[in-house]
């Protein structure tokens, strides 16, 4: 990596080091990211999200494993409606395997972390009855046995272990108030322990990085209800996987019950964890209970972020330029497209009301940003604004992006169908391209 990457990745990056810190995230390891070689750089990474700052519950499953070792304990698996029935010599191979897996987890994550980017690290790793568990009872005359559901979640006893800088290690095993011990799903109690700490994020993991669309590509973004539509879809053409259909099915229900983000990468590529919290982009697919856009309209403390993105442009002589002043002048005539409080779009509408017209100025999305059509975004919002004020007419000048305008319905004109006041200002000399749209 050349040395301008290097710095270029860590500008980027720490903008979400501070929006992390201090914030509470679910990590659910899955049994089969476990069996994975890159599961180490996985706990690595985890190790690396605590040492930021970041409290971290991570929550360990073992379903492989423990088909594994009821295979080898020549114990046919049991299941009722896609549940595990847990009978007595079935959660003793199952307290087995946790227990191996809790162990092999706290070995990993203790000081043996040398030739690791946490090297020399203090990690404290805390487990304990923080779950309260109930048997699932009988469904359909089929006794599940020692299959249990959380009761309660013990949530100042994990806020203490949080506050006193510890990383809570959680698995699937839980006690009754009977003292009996059942077998939970990792997917729920990440879920629930989640949902009672009001975790900012769950963070899962799956062969692909996130879900698909039919071209193969991650989905980065998607709200409950499409979450829902999208699984329904994978599982109608046999394409979901049980693993990464119960981790969905959770964060459905996790997003609906106030965890505001919850996110699905890859176990088999390595840093997807780093990648998806530390980028702009991300890498996986989040679940949101609101998008991580919005548009909004710019206020005086925009004026740092809405400089940052026109600079560029105006050194490349493609925009006028606009001194801090006279943007703090203009800046509430500005709608911005924000993603994680960062400003990646903006536009302007400037009014010209003697001549019942508006100028569409300024417009500008971040080069990392123009692949969804946020242009027209923003140009829908001013279009939308100067109906409302009863414009008949919008115009704007371009000297780079004449067919956008001309696809979006806008007619090139002469400098005298200008407002009287712009025509005033009209530079002859950048030649402008005059372009309106009757409204």
């Amino acid at each position: 990596m050349r040395t301008t990457e290097l710095v270029d990745g860590f500008r980027h990056s720490a903008p979400y080091v501070n929006a992390h810190r201090g914030k509470t995230f679910v990590v659910m390891l899955g049994g089969e990211a476990l069996t994975n070689s890159h599961s180490r750089g996985i706990l690595n990474d985890v190790a690396l999200l605590h040492s930021l700052g970041i409290k971290v519950v991570l929550v360990y499953g073992a379903r492989p494993q423990i088909d594994d070792g009821l295979k080898m304990a020549g114990i046919a698996p049991a299941y009722h409606n896609g549940v595990r029935i847990t009978d007595e010599d079935t959660l003793k191979v199952i307290k087995q395997v946790a227990g191996a897996t809790q162990f092999d987890i706290t070995a990993r994550l203790s000081m043996s972390l040398g030739n690791t980017p946490m090297q020399n690290a203090q990690i404290n790793l805390v487990s304990g009855n923080f779950v309260i568990a109930q048997p699932l009872g009988v469904d359909d005359g089929v006794d599940f046995c020692l299959s249990g559901k959380v009761r309660r979640i013990d949530t100042q006893g994990l806020k203490r272990q949080l506050d006193n800088n510890c990383i809570i290690l959680m698995g699937p095993i839980a006690a009754s108030v009977t003292g009996e011990s059942f077998n939970l799903t990792a997917e729920e109690v990440a879920t629930q322990v989640a949902i009672k700490l009001k975790a900012d994020k769950i963070i899962g993991f799956s062969e692909t990085n996130g879900l698909l669309d039919e071209h193969g590509n991650a989905i980065a973004e998607l709200m409950p209800n499409q979450a829902t539509a999208h699984l329904e879809a994978m599982e109608q053409n046999g394409s979901a996987c049980t693993g990464t259909t119960a981790f969905i099915k959770a964060s459905i229900d996790a997003c609906k019950n106030g965890v505001p983000r919850c996110h699905l990468v890859s176990y088999l590529d390595d840093g997807a964890l780093l990648q998806e919290l530390f980028s702009r982009e991300g890498i996986g697919t989040q679940i949101v209970t609101e998008s991580a856009e919005r548009l909004r309209r710019a206020t005086i403390g925009d004026i740092g972020g809405v400089l940052n993105l026109i600079r560029p442009l105006e050194e490349q002589g493609i925009l006028v330029r606009r001194s801090r002043e006279q943007l703090e002048m203009e800046i509430e005539q500005f709608m911005l497209i924000e993603r994680d409080n960062l400003v990646i779009g903006c536009a302007a509408l400037y009014p010209f009301e003697e001549d019942n017209a508006g100028e569409f100025a300024c417009l500008v999305v971040h080069p990392d940003y123009r692949d969804a059509d946020r242009g027209s975004v923003l140009l829908n919002n001013i279009i939308g604004q100067a109906r409302v004020r009863g414009y008949s007419r919008l115009f704007a000048l371009t000297t780079r992006s004449i067919h956008w305008f001309l696809e979006h319905g806008f007619n090139i004109v002469e400098v005298e169908a200008l407002p009287n006041k712009k025509k005033q200002l009209y530079n002859y000399q950048r030649r402008s391209k005059i372009l309106a749209l009757d409204l």
